[in-house]
């Protein structure tokens, strides 16, 4: 009863009315039915699924008999009297759950709102095509509905609301009408977009055959965010990034994967919608600063996609792969690997096969090459320890192998340089640091003997400089604050006079922290406005030429938007963040969240007070470190925060 994992058994109802019937258990394994009772119909709000939740494993061999052995072990227990109602769904639910939901079809004789209802509750099952949902459709409805043209997320189910006749000159027709509160759209491509606002829309019946059918009704689904949770899971496509002006220069590098994630339908298929999800092309977001090396118009050929007894996918392509050549069809198999691994985090992906239509061999991609060559953590460098400032002014890092901090190499270990903040450079090879009054900027390499130097940068703003922060290519990002705006610039290298970085849209909110991602593609800003700091991420675009390139932050959207008092955030994964802050009226918390603004599937985290800063890896195997009210702390894979150092600031890994 520990697991963290959730089984969900179905009760699928049968009978000759809408409100009385039968109900049963169907396994996921056999669909055989685990248990049956006779009771009342669910009802306007349930009218074609019920779902018990209960906490435990499912072996993959009776699931049948796992369920029945819940529900005596009292996890979960069935009424044999009284209404029944709908159970909210686990907030998270494995892909691998060994009972799934099926819709129930409309029964004869059933009114407008459970027809509304039932259908609700069938475009939540565990379908291919929704062929049961459709059976609440009239004819002509049945051939344009498009269910997945877009997805609108609601805080819960949506509340369906009889309007009746719409006017004399229809006497068969009826409408019902949705609402909510809407929190997200997931569009055609599988993009989730935040998007708080009131949700409704209608729904309109009519009598076909002596029974009601909906024939008219708005494209896409509408689900409560549990049904969303359970049904979508958030998988990351690889893109390569495309630096465009900049992209020949050496440091640029030519294989460097950027994470774009998206929503999948976990129980459909899901290797073979992750692949063809990759193949469609970058999300709208990404599109401008990303590539693909797959040719334009290429098809996937395969179907039903898995991994054979040795972990190694074969993936059929249409003609047009064909024309690859072997270096780019290393590239495809590339982006492949990694989002397929993506979705089996459970196993790792041995190799990755391509063949043209015809089953003929293309090339072949083995996980020691992927690694080698293509992993998107190359850039992130070899974070193996962490870095602050220590209570005397030194910089100090703590490698794994030790207990205690000790100073780094270099002018900034000496303690003779106040500092208010710093940046490791990914290659742990320099340091930036800014000072206590928050004026200059200083860089330094991570040398004995080596000497500080005059300040590479100045700032005679209110503010003073934000926290420096280096992308994966060499470059070093920092952020000058005014009161009445922000200027963002890039130090190529760490040194010389830096690039003004547009950001459209800032207007006169004020840039308070930045953090780029090692791809030098992505930038999370903490933008203050008003008095409330709020978490953004921006796309880096690149234009002009390679000796005069222009840069500009496009397209800024809320990463938590749910947190109106921002205090801190770091990169934690190829798509994930770790963000500090608190909601309105709330109190702080430290939580995962994807770029794309959803709530991150990641382990919930304990809580630590007093935090002013945090830390991440984009190696998500790296402790979270932070500065709280004990001081240093950090927090082990499967542990409780420790503290490190009773007194420090500024905690950092290299980035």
């Amino acid at each position: 009863m520990a697991s963290r994992r959730t089984a969900y058994a179905v009760v699928r109802r049968t009978g000759t009315t809408a409100r009385s019937g039968r109900t049963r258990f169907v396994s996921a394994e056999t669909g055989a039915g685990v248990g049956a009772g006779t009771g009342p119909g669910v009802g306007a709000r349930g009218a074609g699924r019920l779902t018990l939740r209960a906490r435990g494993r499912a072996a993959r061999t009776g699931a049948a008999l796992g369920c029945g052995a819940l529900l005596l072990a009292g996890c979960a227990s069935m009424p044999d009297s009284g209404d029944m109602q709908a159970v909210d769904q686990s907030p998270r639910a494995d892909a691998d759950s060994q009972v799934r939901v099926y819709g129930v079809p409309p029964q004869d004789g059933a009114q407008p709102t459970e027809i509304v209802s039932g259908f609700l509750d069938a475009t939540t099952s565990d379908e291919v095509d929704f062929s049961t949902a459709v059976q609440y459709l009239a004819k002509s409805t049945k051939k344009t509905w498009r269910p997945f043209s877009a997805t609108k997320v609601l805080q819960q189910r949506p509340k369906a609301d009889p309007v009746g006749q719409a006017n004399r000159e229809d006497p068969n027709g009826y409408t019902v009408t949705l609402s909510g509160n809407q929190v997200a759209t997931v569009d055609r491509n599988h993009a989730y977009t935040p998007e708080e606002k009131a949700y409704q829309q209608s729904v309109h019946l009519t009598k076909e055959d002596g029974q009601w059918r909906i024939d008219r009704l708005p494209d896409g689904l509408v689900l409560g965010q549990s049904d969303f949770q359970r049904i979508y899971r958030s998988v990351n496509k690889y893109y390569f990034a495309d630096y465009k002006s900049e992209a020949q220069s050496s440091k640029a590098g030519k294989n460097v994967l950027v994470a774009d994630p998206v929503y999948l339908r976990q129980r459909i298929d899901p290797i073979t919608a992750s692949v063809a999800a990759l193949l469609e092309g970058p999300t709208n977001w990404l599109n401008q600063v990303t590539a693909s090396a797959f040719p334009t118009g290429t098809r996937l050929k395969s179907s039903g996609l898995s991994l054979d007894d040795s972990n190694a996918l074969k993936v059929r392509l249409g003609k047009r792969a064909a024309g690859a050549t072997p270096g780019q069809c290393r590239r495809m198999a590339a982006q492949l690997f990694f989002t397929v691994q993506d979705i089996t985090r459970a196993s790792k992906l041995s190799e990755v096969e391509l063949q043209d239509e015809g089953g003929n061999r293309l090339c072949v991609l083995s996980q020691d090459r992927a690694n080698s060559e293509f992993a998107p953590r190359k850039h992130i460098g070899r974070p193996a320890q962490e870095y602050w400032i220590a209570a005397d002014q030194k910089v100090v890092s703590m490698p794994d192998t030790t207990t205690e901090p000790r100073p780094v190499r270099g002018p900034f270990g000496t303690g003779k340089t106040a500092l208010s903040s710093i940046a490791v450079s990914r290659g742990e090879s320099s340091v930036a640091g800014v000072s206590a009054d928050g004026r200059s900027l200083y860089v330094a390499p991570l040398d004995y003997g080596a000497e500080r130097g005059p300040a590479v940068l100045h700032s005679t703003a209110e503010n003073g400089l934000s926290a420096p922060s280096w992308d994966g290519l060499g470059d070093l990002w920092i952020a000058d604050r005014s009161d009445k705006g922000s200027r963002l610039l890039r130090l190529r290298e760490g040194k010389g006079t830096p690039d003004v970085v547009t950001v459209p849209g800032l207007g006169d909110r004020r840039i308070k922290a930045i953090k780029v991602a090692s791809d030098g593609i992505r930038i999370a800003v903490l933008v203050e406005d008003k008095g409330r700091t709020t978490l953004q991420l921006g796309r880096v675009e690149r234009g002009g030429t390679a000796q005069h390139p222009t840069l500009s932050v496009e397209e800024m959207r809320p990463v938590a938007p749910q947190l109106e008092d921002v205090v801190a955030a770091s990169w934690a994964g190829g798509s994930r963040l770790v963000v500090v802050g608190r909601q309105s009226g709330g109190v702080q918390q430290m939580q995962f969240m994807e770029t794309d603004g959803s709530a991150s599937n990641a382990q919930t985290l304990p809580g630590v007070s007093g935090v002013k800063a945090v830390t991440a890896s984009e190696d998500e195997a790296r402790p979270l470190v932070a500065d709280g009210a004990e001081g240093i702390v950090r927090l082990p894979q499967d542990a409780n925060w420790k503290t490190v150092a009773k007194e420090g600031k500024a905690p950092v890994y290299p980035g």
